[in-house]
């Protein structure tokens, strides 16, 4: 079975969107699954996908912003209510384990009452949680390795980009950067590079709708703009450059001007990404 990338969640922000969902990735090999983020609603993305939850294999977390870990131990309870019932390892900065007790505390009521009532597994032991903080291979299995870059999304102190290898292709997810030599690195010679992008013209319009007082400051020194993209992939030599977390994601941004934008001084293909799209 050919390696694909299932785009489940293609927004950027932490506030809900009314065309795109929050972030999250499916890489999907060997007949397992193996998720980038969680944010709000990755569940029921997994579900319009027809990607089965018994399928998950591994679960990696760039970077604990609310719009990439909203939905991280839902996934999990969620996939256990419906048909889950294998080990699956989790990757990320800490406090990833705290975050894993904590929510299956939270949710202890509820995960106590279908064990008894319907006959379900128990949860905890399905679920391991790996804190890192460097970079270097963070998983290794018969159909993937996983490599881990640190990334510059201040004030994070700890954020990750992933790169996956499986027999047939190398998909690369950047995870929240700016502009950012560690993931050029990372992506050196990959056949598919997921990237955020900033358009920032659209700055002033995002900042006027918000409460926060240095959100200005915040999308300037950690994110890259659109305009940079394609210099990136340039530089990292990949095939193809999908862009995705998009900041905004509800403005009147066509997709023809984010494609010529990220396309400059980029030789490869570009897609722009949008929910559920197969690559």
């Amino acid at each position: 079975m050919s390696t694909e990338l299932v785009l489940l969640g293609t927004a950027g922000g932490p506030t809900p969107k009314r065309t795109r969902s929050a972030p999250a990735q499916a890489i999907v090999t060997g007949g397992g699954t193996y998720i980038v983020d969680c944010g709000n609603g990755v569940a029921r993305q997994l579900a319009r996908a027809s990607i089965p939850f018994d399928s998950m294999r591994a679960v990696f977390v760039t970077h604990h912003h609310s719009d990439h870990v909203a939905d991280y131990g839902n996934l999990f309870l969620l996939a256990w209510a419906t048909n889950w019932s294998s080990p699956v390892d989790a990757y990320g900065p800490p406090p990833l384990r705290a975050m894993t007790e904590r929510f299956l505390e939270l949710n202890e009521f509820d995960i106590a009452t279908r064990i008894a009532d319907e006959g379900r597994p128990p949860l905890r032991p399905l679920i391991t949680a790996h804190e890192r903080t460097t970079a270097g291979v963070v998983h290794f299995d018969d159909d993937v390795r996983v490599t881990a870059a640190l990334v510059d999304h201040p004030p994070i102190p700890t954020a990750f980009a992933y790169r996956f290898d499986t027999a047939d292709r190398s998909i690369v997810v950047s995870g929240d950067t700016t502009v950012c030599p560690a993931l050029i690195e990372l992506a050196r010679g990959a056949d598919v590079l997921v990237h955020e992008v900033l358009y920032p013209p659209a700055i002033d319009a995002i900042v006027a709708r918000s409460n926060a007082a240095t959100l200005r400051q915040h999308l300037v020194r950690s994110h890259t703009s659109v305009e940079d993209v394609g210099a990136v992939a340039q530089a990292a030599g990949v095939g193809t450059l999908v862009l995705s977390h998009f900041v905004p994601s509800d403005g009147d941004i066509s997709d023809e001007r984010w494609h010529a934008l990220a396309s400059r001084g980029f030789d490869g293909e570009v897609i722009v990404g949008r929910d559920l799209l197969v690559i």
